[in-house]
């Protein structure tokens, strides 16, 4: 992954390789900014002095997760026609995972809990509708989605100077795909015809044969009721078949053809009709996106996910959140998008709530008012040395704070228990995110051989143990 830089000031300068960070920090001439992501600033530059080219920040949202990339803005020129077409050489690559699904959960559990209490109280008068929504408001699962996806892009512009943005505004136009013919029927014509319908239906049925769950392979797009017997294109007669199964069924009726699977057939006549709750969440939050990043001042692309599917078909790109980041918008090439994945997930600064609760939602015991103890709080990421016992060893991970002073640290598969505050060294602050796949051994820091190469620089732990005091 490329390292971001920041000039003297603190101001944006284009990000470099590892190799140069690794040897900007041996030479004294850079200090350690930030760990993860890895951002490093200049102590002899600043940002008047140095070039700057064309960034962009490309987005792909999704229900549970965003994939985010940074590229360089790259211009070729075709030789038939003479037009210049834009093109792209990848940078970094994040996947932002949400947790939506938990706070509507913790909303619910607490609805539930409230209105268990309050039955108890045998003259106190029902509360409803007495509460105004103000224009735009979205439910807290969604106004998440908005507001991490920003924080990042925020982040993004400090340790980068991008230039523009582009994001990718629909991911299905559930109006186009029930019926084509509501803007004319070029609306799916050209090149892009039939990529919101393929798309549309691979995430609907989780990338697998409907009729004997075959994944992985090439899969055709099936009507569950035939055409030859008054089936139509609408989306909701359309499955997902290998080919195998669609020459077998051929003209049959699914109950024909199901007969001895009675279950399989139940389940793919309910999803059929079944409404994708993921498509409604990004449907509901794409404008209220699109808003906020207009908002920022920078130029803002919007593409549709058709075109997405497009390009990363045309280039020969793996599917990842990132990586269709990465494709989002006018594109007609990419290079140097093997790269790893950081991936960022939404933990959240902590809870309100200050007790336990029982099964009938009534608080019992009562948990520390303290955030922080002993200097250190939960979401922290630190490095504990233990020199003996049966814990020996190194351990780098997220920690969770214990009034005792013996913490549990979280590393990738496991958790380590009741280690000592005196054994624990900062790394960096807890900002409201968990970094999952980082590999922090050292290694060689060549570019696809870690999930997050900078860490693995030489000397960057004394670097580190400077930067954090």
């Amino acid at each position: 992954m490329a390292v971001f830089v920041l000039d003297r000031k603190g101001k944006p300068v284009m990000p470099c390789s590892e190799k140069r960070a690794r040897l900007l920090l041996e030479r004294g001439r850079a200090r350690v900014h930030r760990v993860i992501p890895f951002v490093i600033r200049l102590v002899d530059r600043q940002a008047d002095s140095c070039t700057l080219q064309s960034l962009r920040i490309k987005l792909d949202p999704g229900s549970t997760a965003t994939g985010m990339a940074l590229v360089r803005d790259t211009e070729t020129v075709d030789a038939s026609t003479g037009e210049i077409q834009r093109g792209a050489a990848v940078l970094n690559l994040f996947e932002l995972v949400h947790r939506g699904r938990q706070i509507s959960e913790a909303l619910t559990a607490r609805r539930s809990m409230r209105r268990r209490r309050r039955g108890n109280l045998r003259y106190r008068a029902p509360r409803f509708l007495n509460r105004t929504r103000p224009a735009g408001w979205l439910a807290p699962s969604l106004q998440h989605r908005v507001d991490t996806t920003m924080a990042w892009v925020r982040r993004l512009m400090r340790w980068a100077p991008a230039a523009a943005i582009s994001s990718e505004l629909v991911r299905f136009d559930m109006q186009a795909l029930e019926n084509p013919e509501i803007s004319g029927v070029e609306y799916q014509q050209g090149t892009l015809a039939g990529y919101e319908v393929r798309e549309y239906l691979l995430e609907k049925w989780n990338r697998r044969c409907a009729y004997c769950d075959a994944s992985s392979v090439p899969l055709q797009i099936e009507h569950i009721v035939a055409r030859a017997r008054g089936g139509s294109n609408r989306v909701s007669n359309l499955t997902l078949g290998c080919e195998p199964c669609n020459l077998d069924k051929g003209a049959q009726p699914v109950e024909v053809y199901l007969v001895k699977a009675p279950k399989r057939m139940a389940a793919i006549l309910a999803q059929a009709k079944r409404p994708r709750k993921d498509a409604a969440a990004i449907n509901a939050t794409r404008w209220a996106l699109a808003n906020v990043l207009r908002a920022t001042g920078l130029p803002v692309e919007l593409a549709s996910g058709g075109r997405t599917k497009f390009n990363r078909v045309t280039l020969g790109v793996p599917k990842t959140h990132a990586l269709d980041a990465a494709c989002v918008g006018a594109l007609s090439g990419m290079t140097r998008w093997q790269r790893p994945t950081l991936s960022v997930s939404c933990t959240g600064r902590g809870s309100y709530q200050r007790t336990r609760l029982d099964r009938f939602g009534f608080p019992r015991g009562h948990l520390t008012r303290d955030k922080r103890i002993q200097g250190f709080q939960t979401g922290d990421l630190v490095r504990a040395e233990v020199p003996s016992g049966k814990k020996a060893g190194t351990h780098v991970g997220r920690v969770a704070v214990r009034a005792t002073g013996y913490f549990n640290i979280q590393m990738a598969g496991r958790v380590v228990q009741g280690i000592a505050r005196r054994h624990c060294q900062l790394i960096q602050r807890s900002d409201g995110y968990g970094y999952p796949r980082i590999a922090f051994q050292r290694g060689d820091a060549g570019e696809g051989r870690a999930s997050h190469g900078a860490l693995s620089i030489p000397g960057l732990k004394a670097e580190v143990s400077r930067a954090t005091g």
